[in-house]
């Protein structure tokens, strides 16, 4: 087994302090702290779903300044496999990643699985998508394979509540959330953790589109004191008008103190409106899943470098404004030609600038913040992405 040498900070320090608020909205800044290094907040962390993020090696994705990354509890369990993870010491240690990292608990995927799965009060029985095979995950097997798996901030089963839903579905679905969530920390409380560090246990705010149940939601978890909370059941095919009232809406009622998450958002836009409701943590795949389909952020908006207006562009950099390896060396015209040609490299040089861009703008947002001039930066900057690049 390999084991490689990773440093830990010490657990004395306080997990989450929050460190400045935006006189104008609910913007502000905060530092988490996890045994894998610091993260200031706000802050966006990369996808790498099986343990890795796509056309990316860990040390590319360090080049962008990211120090966390999201692994998925339901693709690992299924492939590598949790007894394995173990085996090899955690997910930092099996991929050579020496910063932070958050696992979901596999939730989303297990209800996205609409034809191939059973949800009941013990917990989901789903068919793998890749072999059919059957399994179950509980609140207790899902913290099972978190503990195995490592990460370092863990996420609390759930039951994603679909949009549209009526008021009695987003009950049903809610208490069944709480009730995961409450045996999931009786399980955490007797099962401590297995790499030598603490995991911090986030709960996560359903309740659909419906702000009475995502104040129920919230006065339920507040109480449990948990190291921090997310807002899940957003970004499920709602407008993105109503993901940001309903964000506005929870937020007034989720702990000052705790930092705030919501799951698979999203764009550069998504971000900055949500930061501004007062949200401190994103993922989302749409980045590096869309810089492999041709489409990366900028500066300067959407530019879709798979078109054919770019294939001249010999002396045009990717984004004048960002200094990541890709904008430094490579021109529109080559990124197009790559992707064209159907070369891999046009996967990692777009994933890489975008990603970049993603962590350049979040480091931005806190000085803006700190800056108190937010709000004003934020106008801006939507107003000049209203269009695509060269559109």
């Amino acid at each position: 087994m390999l084991l490689l040498p990773f440093p830990l900070m010490s657990a004395a320090a306080p997990f989450f302090t929050l460190e400045s608020t935006s006189p104008h909205s609910k913007a502000r800044t905060g530092r988490i702290r996890t045994a894998h290094g610091e993260i200031e907040t706000p802050v966006f962390m990369p996808v790498g779903t099986a343990g890795a993020v796509k056309a990316l090696s860990p040390q590319r994705v360090e080049e962008t300044g990211a120090n966390i990354i999201l692994g998925n509890t339901y693709h690992l369990y299924l492939r590598p496999g949790c007894d394995l993870l173990e085996r090899a010491g955690g997910l930092h240690r099996f991929a050579n990643w020496k910063r932070a990292m958050l696992t979901d608990s596999g939730g989303f995927q297990v209800w996205s699985l609409e034809t191939l799965r059973k949800i009941t009060e013990q917990g989901v029985e789903f068919q793998s998508h890749i072999d059919g095979s059957k399994h179950l995950f509980t609140p207790e097997s899902v913290m099972l394979a978190q503990r195995k798996i490592g990460a370092d901030i863990i996420m609390a089963f759930d039951e994603c509540t679909p949009y549209p839903a009526t008021p009695a579905e987003v009950q049903k679905s809610l208490g069944l959330t709480q009730r995961w969530t409450e045996r999931a920390l009786e399980w955490l409380a007797q099962n401590p953790p297995l790499h030598g560090y603490e995991q911090s246990f986030f709960g996560i705010v359903q309740g659909g589109m419906h702000k009475e149940s995502r104040q129920a939601a919230i006065e339920h978890l507040a109480p449990l004191d948990l190291p921090g909370y997310a807002l899940g059941g957003l970004s499920v095919g709602e407008p993105a008008d109503i993901m940001y009232e309903v964000a506005e809406f929870s937020t007034q009622y989720m702990p000052v103190n705790k930092p705030r998450y919501v799951m698979g958002v999203g764009t550069p836009t998504n971000l900055l409106e949500l930061i501004e409701r007062g949200v401190d943590l994103f993922d989302c795949v749409l980045p590096t899943r869309n810089a492999r389909n041709g489409t990366i952020y900028t500066w300067d908006g959407a530019l879709h470098y798979k078109a054919a207006r770019h294939a001249q562009e010999i002396d045009k950099p990717v984004d004048e404004r960002c200094g990541c390896y890709t904008c430094r060396n490579f021109s529109r015209a080559y990124l197009r030609h790559l992707f064209v040609a159907g070369e891999f490299l046009a996967f990692e040089l777009a994933s890489l600038h975008t990603l970049t861009f993603y962590q350049d703008l979040m480091r931005e947002a806190r000085a803006q913040i700190i800056a108190g001039t937010f709000e004003g930066w934020k106008a801006e900057l939507i107003q000049r992405w209203a269009k695509p690049v060269g559109a």
